[in-house]
């Protein structure tokens, strides 16, 4: 069975996502165009996938959101092959983070076994294949800054994201 390639449109702009069976294998949002988000995905991650309306209830889930609805998506299944022992201990962490509430790279350093890690945890984070599923928007600097985020329009979207979940007005 292939992995399959569907996009989708949100708020937050377009969506592309690769899942195999019931599992999320990748996810790209916040792009101009579906073109931009396929592009945005590892090719060869892509390579071989078939374009298919794949797993639309999550899809759905998805864009309720990024209009503010709350989903921890815990029952989501994802690919952490690709991932050392610790990163899928940061990227399981991570997905504990609640709706609204941030942590810090130290913290979930300290979560995942190795307090001082939090450039580690940082690195794992831009490499994060599934945002807003392991949801690395709500990781944050020591000092309270927004720092590290590889969606298009980097730390701006990631203020945006955060404002949505805490429920503020936030400009678009």
């Amino acid at each position: 069975m292939h992995d399959e390639l569907t996009t989708f449109r949100t708020s937050f702009g377009w969506c592309a996502m690769l899942g195999h069976d019931t599992q999320l294998r990748a996810l790209a949002f916040g792009y101009r165009s579906a073109a931009a988000a396929v592009a945005a995905l590892d090719p060869e991650l892509i390579a071989g996938a078939r374009l298919a309306v794949w797993n639309r209830p999550l899809a759905g889930r998805i864009t309720a959101a990024l209009e503010g609805e709350p989903d921890d998506f815990a029952d989501i299944q994802i690919d952490l092959d690709h991932l050392t022992t610790f990163s899928r201990r940061v990227a399981t962490f991570c997905r504990r983070i609640p709706w609204g509430q941030t942590h810090t790279y130290a913290q979930l350093a300290a979560s995942a076994g190795r307090p001082g890690a939090a450039r580690a945890v940082g690195r794992v984070m831009s490499r994060n294949r599934m945002p807003i599923v392991v949801p690395c928007h709500r990781v944050i600097g020591s000092s309270g800054q927004l720092v590290g985020f590889s969606a298009p329009q980097g730390i701006k979207l990631k203020r945006r994201l955060l404002a949505m979940e805490s429920g503020a007005l936030c400009p678009a």
